[in-house]
């Protein structure tokens, strides 16, 4: 495959603007997959080489969350715990089986998280002073979280939303620090998700890198928006990002 400077700007863009979105929401791997799928890649490489800037992308929003103290560390244990058990068990299944099967699944996600939003805004803003629940004895909690990790680790498009509905709607954080444990546990799973990638050389690292680069640009900006921006603004971001991810999923 021949990498030419048109593939290198589209990769930095999409890269830069998928890192902003997923940052902020998600759904900004149906810009990165469609992106690295033109160049040529089947749906199966294209899916586990987006994982090299999904993780990266991942490293350096979590590491500048946590230098502005908004990355809760509590309950790292609980929460990690389910998504990566989900993360392996989807990278897996993904690793031999078509992407689109989760589509309807991702679709209906999103569109039920569009109408929570709108319905009942409770869902993704907790109330002022409200305190974080643990995962420990939240069955619900503990189950969104495990099928986000099979969801991530299968697919990585779109998990974001499902991340926030466990992490903003079960465990009710408010969204800045759901946004920092969002990309915790992503960029937890995305690495044994590509680990096993990696293992079924499925990883084109050239392009991965290049996509990186645009990714973690992103995530930096993101992050910078994030703690400067309200909470019905993000609560607004996120309903705009998942009409438009929804949108994709329905086209792609």
């Amino acid at each position: 495959m021949e990498i030419t400077p048109f593939f290198i700007i589209l990769l930095l863009v999409t890269g830069l603007i998928a890192g902003v979105i997923n940052t902020l929401a998600g759904g900004g791997s149906n810009l990165t997959l469609p992106a690295l799928m033109v160049m040529g890649m089947p749906a199966d490489v294209a899916n586990a080489t987006n994982r090299v800037g999904v993780f990266l992308q991942n490293l350096v929003g979590v590491k500048a969350f946590d230098q502005h103290n908004q990355l809760p560390r509590d309950d790292l244990k609980g929460i990690l715990l389910p998504t990566l058990v989900g993360g392996a068990v989807g990278a897996l299944a993904a690793s031999y089986m078509p992407v689109s099967y989760l589509k309807p699944v991702l679709l209906l996600s999103m569109l039920a998280m569009s109408l929570l939003i709108l319905i009942r805004p409770s869902t993704v803003m907790p109330a002022e002073g409200e305190l974080p629940k643990k995962v420990q004895g939240n069955r619900v909690a503990f189950v969104s979280l495990f099928l986000a990790g099979i969801y991530g680790g299968f697919v990585q498009a779109g998990v974001g939303f499902i991340l926030i509905a466990a992490l903003a709607g079960s465990l009710r954080y408010d969204l800045v620090k759901t946004n920092a444990l969002k990309m915790l546990c992503t960029g937890a799973f995305t690495l044994v998700a590509l680990a096993v990638f990696v293992v079924r050389d499925q990883v084109m690292w050239v392009p991965g890198l290049i996509l990186a680069v645009g990714t973690m640009v992103g995530a930096k900006i993101g992050v910078n928006l994030a703690l400067s921006m309200s909470q019905s603004s993000l609560k607004w971001f996120l309903f705009v990002m998942t009409l438009c991810a929804s949108g994709a999923a329905l086209i792609f």
